[in-house]
């Protein structure tokens, strides 16, 4: 199941969505630990700053999970993946709306925070989604490459050998569109060899 949305064989959506997730979780701390300082204000505008990075960082990883959603064949994990992005979409627009309103001193701290809280909540629901689509249903897995069991590593390549799902490995259903574009890298390769 590989993604369009990749960089030498590395899925991109997964490695930008940590950018907006740390930003986000940093703006959090930001406003509960703030209050409890002498100087509230400059923790207030890291949590302003941090919360725009964070909206920049997950505008940038949407693209690529656009990308990916659009490649997606199975209808099971296409409305899987349209929840995911529903619910990003809500927590971006919440951010918007939050640092928006501080940028305008327009809210009160209680209700920014809540609006954080709020948005880190869905987040969470959004993440075990995307979890879900990579861990249930191999969205983005390499399954030629790599096998659900630690047994066949190679050190030599970095990767596991190719099982089929007779021998327990991951099954080779393709999930994504470019997956039957692409020639399979299994090989007969097992530890030591």
């Amino acid at each position: 199941m590989r993604t369009p949305a990749q960089i030498a064989g590395h899925p991109i959506h997964p490695m930008l969505v940590t950018i907006p997730i740390g930003l986000w979780v940093f703006s959090l701390a930001a406003d509960l630990i703030g209050p409890r300082t002498a100087n509230p204000e400059t923790w207030q505008a890291a949590a302003l700053y941090t919360m725009v990075g964070g909206i920049i960082g997950a505008l940038a990883a949407a693209l690529p999970g656009l990308v990916d959603l659009l490649s997606l064949r199975d209808a099971a994990i296409k409305r899987t993946a349209l929840k995911h992005m529903g619910i990003n979409l809500t927590v971006v627009a919440l951010y918007a709306i939050n640092a928006w309103m501080r940028s305008e001193a327009s809210i009160s701290p209680t209700a920014a925070l809540g609006l954080s809280v709020v948005a880190i909540a869905l987040l969470l629901v959004s993440g075990w989604l995307g979890g879900k689509m990579v861990y249930e249903a191999g969205v983005a897995v390499h399954a030629e490459d790599t096998a659900a069991s630690t047994d066949a590593w190679t050190p030599a390549r970095g990767r596991a050998a190719s099982r089929s799902p007779a021998g327990g490995g991951m099954p080779r259903e393709r999930a994504m569109a470019s997956d039957s574009e692409r020639p399979s890298r299994g090989g007969s390769e097992t530890r030591g060899e």
